[in-house]
């Protein structure tokens, strides 16, 4: 006879299955859209296009050095705010039932600051700094507040196939929003016009893009959890303990020392990964003199070489282990940056920035499968939370150290480029300390000597 104590968690899993029953076609495509919806600000704002603007010309009259630090800077105090307002935000939508609420603010909050950037002209550093700063901030508090919908529309064994189905649709929208940005700076060009010129036109179809992209989610996409003895929750009670929540899974993280020792690989070589996606449309602009249209084309097929890396090395991971393809991607990475750091001639930086892309989706595939692989099934959702937030603290360390290198060494981007080389190299020596056998055999319940 056993007792709630002594149940499986595999059997703790069929029960949770079994109480989650799938959604409505229309509420999943719905909730699927929001991806679709945001991929235009990450594409646009922070990987293809405004950075470059932002250091170009809204920082024209400063030092490359001084603008590179401003981008840095406030990307990074973004993601530190994500990081800090996250357990609150979190704890204040489950005792409310407020999650549909908080999402459309942040959401409306990230669509009127993207908009405003459209109105910053050269000089106007410190406010488009604040509207980065607001907009960046509220597009990461958008991402793990759609995210928490997702338990909720789709039992477990299709949590993979529905997520991957948002994942694919942002991959589209990313890649929709990138052509025409492409064909419109193509046309503003030809008729004589400068970036001060289509950038912001492009930044106010950016927020319409994701307003009506997104309003599918708000018009069809329900909230469940939303009773009266939800609302009637102390929320004091449920931000401690969302903070005490963070505090007891590192604690526990440390009792898995291969998962451990991989968070800590993580955490460098995502400092690698987040610095890549902040500054590289930068660095093209400032070093390789890119032109903005070239940019553009370029982050187009980084993102479709990310896909096919992911696809790949993802076959060759059933194979081999997530560790070892893990070690090459960062292997790859390495390589390609190295050439990056190399590259005088536009083609080999063509090569190299092709190179990421395959490094990137293989690097963030493989990263999540050894989450799963290496988490045992009763803490597993509480391991994909630490994983989350070590990608974001290292998204506020990774960019800013970029930004002061590069400052130190008076605009040096090359030499800047250094420290996110260091940082795979770090990342790639760890890993080689995460035994994934014994790893899976601990999450399991079983030793291995």
């Amino acid at each position: 006879m056993s007792t709630d104590n002594e149940l499986d968690p595999a059997k703790l899993d069929s029960v949770e299955q079994d109480s989650v029953e799938l959604a409505p076609r229309r509420e999943i495509i719905s909730w699927a859209m929001f991806d679709f919806a945001n991929s235009s600000y990450t594409t646009v704002v922070t990987t293809a296009l405004f950075n470059q603007y932002f250091v170009g010309t809204i920082c024209r009259g400063l030092s490359s050095a001084e603008a590179t630090v401003a981008l840095t800077n406030s990307l990074g105090l973004a993601n530190l705010l994500v990081v800090l307002t996250a357990p609150v935000v979190g704890a204040l939508a489950d005792a409310g039932g407020l999650k549909k609420k908080l999402l459309f603010i942040a959401t409306a909050v990230c669509v009127v600051a993207t908009g405003c950037l459209g109105f910053m002209q050269q000089g106007d550093v410190w406010q488009a700094m604040a509207l980065l700063v607001v907009s960046a901030f509220a597009f990461g508090s958008t991402e793990y507040l759609i995210a928490a919908f997702l338990p909720e529309i789709a039992p477990k064994r299709l949590m993979g196939k529905i997520s991957a189905f948002g994942w694919t649709l942002g991959y589209v929208g990313g890649l929709v929003v990138l052509a025409f940005s492409l064909l419109y700076v193509w046309f503003a060009q030809k008729q004589g016009l400068a970036a001060g010129d289509y950038v912001p036109i492009i930044l106010f179809g950016v927020a319409v893009v994701f307003a009506l992209a997104a309003s599918p989610t708000f018009l069809f996409l329900k909230e469940r959890n939303s009773s009266a003895a939800a609302k009637s929750a102390s929320l004091w009670f449920d931000i401690r303990d969302s903070f005490l929540s963070v505090i007891g899974t590192i604690s526990s993280a440390r009792r898995f020392r291969d998962l451990f020792v991989f968070l800590i690989a993580l955490f460098f070589f995502s400092c690698g990964t987040t610095t890549v996606v902040a500054i590289a449309a930068v660095y093209a602009g400032q070093v390789m003199s890119f032109t903005t249209q070239e940019t553009l084309a370029m982050v187009m097929l980084v993102q479709v070489a990310a896909a096919i890396g992911a696809f790949g090395l993802g076959l060759l991971q059933d194979k081999i282990g997530s560790v070892r393809t893990l070690a090459l991607a960062l292997v790859l990475w390495t390589v390609s940056i190295a050439m990056a750091y190399f590259a005088h001639d536009k083609p080999v930086f063509w090569l190299a920035s092709t190179l990421m892309g395959a490094a990137m989706g293989a690097t963030g595939a493989a990263s999540r499968a050894l989450v799963g692989l290496l988490s045992p099934a009763a803490k597993a959702a509480q391991f994909f939370g630490l994983w989350g937030l070590t990608v974001k603290l290292a998204a506020v360390v990774g960019p800013i150290t970029y930004g002061q290198l590069t400052a130190l060494t008076k605009g040096n981007y090359r030499a800047g480029i250094l420290s996110t080389l260091s940082f795979f190299v770090i990342g790639l020596l760890l890993i080689f300390f995460v035994n994934e056998k014994r790893g899976r055999n601990k999450a399991a319940g079983t030793t291995v000597s």
